[in-house]
C-alpha cells in the first residue's frame, strides 16, 4: 500500500506538466506513462477491455477512451451491476454496452484502480496547475528574443559560408607533409606546404595582397622570413635545438597554414568584409584567426580522449602533439 501511496504521489507531480490536450478530459481521469520500453510506438496498442484502439495507460491499465470514462463514473458513483447472463460475458468494441458488470469486471481483472480516479478537489488543482503551466510557458515563449528577417539572413550567409569553407571529412589533409610522431630521422620531407592541386584562392600566401585583391606590399606581414636557424654547435647556448622532437612540425605547419587559408576564404563572404580597406581586412583576421581555426577544430574535438579526429586515426591530434 505504502508503494502505491508513494506511486500516486509521484503522478500527481508530473500531472501539471503533461502536453496540452483538451482540459476537461485532462482533469477528469489519472493517466499513467508506458514503462520504459515495453511499447513500440508503431505497434497499435489494444484496450484491455473490450479490444478498441487503446490511447494509453489510465487508471493502471491500457485502455481506450470509452473504458475509462466508463470505470471512473462507475467507481464515482459506488455502481453495483448484475449480469443478466451467465457472469462470464466476452467483451468487444461492439457490445462493450451489454454488460456493464462483466464490463467492469473486466476493468479490475486487467488492473484498473479506483485509487488512480482524482477526486473533486483534486480535479480542481490540476486544472490550476494546467492553467499555471500554459501560462508560464506563454510567458517563456513571449520573453524569446526574435531574429528580424535580415538577421536571420545574416545567420544564413554565415552559415553557408562555413560550411563552403570547412570539409567536415578532412580530405585535403592527405596533401600535407606526413605527420610523424617518432623522434629520430625518421621523420618524413617534403618539398611542399600544400600539394599543387590546391585551388588557387587556397594557395596564395597568407594575409598576403594576393588572398584580397590589391594590398600595399609594406602591409604583408614576413610569414617565417625573420626566423634564422644556427648551425653552429653551441653547446653553452640555451637556445640550442634539437630538431629530433620536433619531427610533428613539418605536418602542423601545414595544417596551420592550410586553416588559416579556409579563414580567410570564411571571412570573404562575410557581408561587409570586401568593403572594408585592405589594412582593416589584415588586421582583422591576424587578430581573430586562430580563435576562429579553434572553434571551428571544436567539431572534431573528442572529450573522451581529448583528441582532435580529423576523418581517420591517420590525423588523430592530441595536445601533447603540439607542446612537444
Amino acid at each position: 500500500m505504502s508503494q502505491l501511496q508513494s506511486s500516486w504521489e509521484m503522478h500527481q507531480q508530473s500531472v501539471a506538466y503533461l502536453p496540452d490536450t483538451d482540459m476537461e478530459t485532462m482533469a477528469a481521469s489519472t493517466s499513467l506513462p508506458d514503462p520504459a520500453g515495453e511499447f513500440d510506438r508503431n505497434v497499435p496498442r489494444i484496450c484491455g477491455v473490450c479490444g478498441d484502439r487503446a490511447t494509453g495507460f489510465h487508471f493502471n491499465a491500457m485502455t481506450c477512451e470509452g473504458c475509462k470514462g466508463f470505470f471512473r463514473r462507475s467507481m464515482k458513483r459506488k455502481a453495483m451491476f448484475t449480469c443478466p447472463f451467465n457472469g462470464d460475458c466476452k467483451i468487444t468494441k461492439d457490445n462493450r454496452r451489454h454488460c456493464q458488470a462483466c464490463r467492469l469486471k473486466r476493468c479490475v481483472d486487467i488492473g484498473m484502480m479506483k485509487e488512480f480516479i482524482l477526486t473533486d478537489e483534486e480535479v480542481q488543482r490540476k486544472r490550476e496547475m494546467i492553467l499555471k503551466r500554459k501560462e508560464e510557458e506563454a510567458l517563456k515563449e513571449s520573453l524569446k528574443p526574435k531574429l528580424s528577417e535580415e538577421q536571420q539572413k545574416v545567420i544564413d550567409i554565415l552559415l553557408e559560408a562555413h560550411h563552403k569553407t570547412y570539409d567536415p571529412t578532412y580530405s585535403d589533409f592527405t596533401k600535407f607533409r606526413p605527420p610523424v610522431r617518432s623522434s629520430g630521422k625518421g621523420a618524413a620531407r617534403s618539398s611542399s606546404i600544400l600539394t599543387q592541386d590546391l585551388s588557387s584562392e587556397d594557395s596564395t600566401d597568407l594575409f598576403g595582397s594576393d588572398a584580397f585583391s590589391t594590398f600595399p606590399e609594406s602591409v604583408e606581414p614576413q610569414m617565417f622570413s625573420n626566423l634564422v636557424l644556427s648551425e653552429e654547435n653551441d653547446e653553452s647556448s640555451s637556445m640550442n635545438i634539437d630538431f629530433s622532437h620536433l619531427s610533428m612540425l613539418p605536418h602542423l605547419a601545414d595544417l596551420v597554414s592550410y586553416s588559416i587559408q579556409k579563414v580567410i576564404g570564411f571571412a570573404k563572404m562575410i557581408p561587409g568584409f570586401r568593403d572594408l580597406t585592405a589594412e582593416d581586412q589584415i588586421a582583422l583576421l591576424k587578430s581573430s584567426a586562430i580563435e576562429v581555426i579553434m572553434l571551428r577544430s571544436n567539431q572534431s574535438f573528442t572529450l573522451e580522449d581529448m583528441s582532435w579526429t580529423c576523418g581517420s586515426n591517420d590525423f588523430k591530434y592530441r595536445v601533447s602533439d603540439v607542446t612537444q
